[in-house]
Order: structure tokens, then sequence, then C-alpha cells
């Protein structure tokens, strides 16, 4: 089988970041990298999973909602993925600083309930926001 890019980066090089992966089909790949691979320090289960649920709210009701297609977690727990369409290169960067610093002024978790979520118990609200606002220096450092 054809080895997928996401594999092809040696991830050793990979730091906290935004990094644009490429484009297929006219859909952009970001990464954003909370945190350094293989380092030992990654997301916490349910703070990855409540980052999940307020950053794709607030991205999917922001100024390009039309023009996201997805955002979720990388399965290593370093970061996430976000899809977008046109939405223009230069504009990513400010639209994600204002989406992170719109999730720390969340005081619940969307989609949380039970009806909702398929596995709503498992957030934590606090520890998102932590990693959020961590992130959230690393973008205002770019």
């Amino acid at each position: 089988m054809k080895r997928i890019p996401s594999f092809s980066k040696d991830h050793d090089k990979l730091s906290p970041g935004l990094h644009k992966c490429g484009v297929s089909h006219g859909v952009t790949t970001w990464d954003l990298r909370f945190k350094k691979p293989n380092a030992g320090d990654y997301i916490e289960q349910r703070a990855l999973h409540t980052i999940e649920h307020v950053l794709a709210t607030v991205l999917r009701n922001g100024k390009f909602a039309d023009g996201i297609i997805y955002f979720g977690p990388m399965g290593c727990r370093t970061g996430f993925y976000l899809l977008t369409y046109g939405i223009a290169d230069g504009d990513v960067l400010p639209m994600l600083r204002s989406a992170f610093a719109g999730a720390l002024e969340f005081s619940e978790v969307p989609g949380s309930r039970r009806e909702e979520c398929g596995n709503y118990l498992e957030h934590d609200l606090e520890g998102a926001k932590r990693e959020c606002a961590a992130y959230l220096a690393v973008l205002e450092a770019i």
C-alpha cells in the first residue's frame, strides 16, 4: 500500500504551531499541533474530546462557517486537524486566534448531553480551556 502523507512527515521534527499540510480536491488540511510529538506530553482524552466540541461549535458559527469542512483530534493526542474549503490561507491564523479566544469563554460544553454525544460523560472543560489557552499563546507568537 501507498504510505499516506501524514505518515511521511518526520514527526520528530514537528513542533507546536500551525502547519499547512496540503490541498486535495480544493480542501486544505491544517495541522494544529498543540504538543511536540513523541515527547511524552499529550492532550488528556477528556480535554481532547471537549476541545473538539467547543472548537467545532465556534468555527461552525463563525465568519467562515461555510468553509469549515471538519475539525477533529489527531489519534496521537498531539493536536487537531482542520479541513477548510474556500478560506484564504491568510485568513486561517486570525480565524483560529479568534476561535481559541472564544473557546475560553465557554461555561458549558456544547453538545454534551446524552442524546447529543456518543460519550457524553467524557468531558473536561477546565482542562480544555488550559490546553486552548496554551495553544492560543502559540498562535499569538506566529
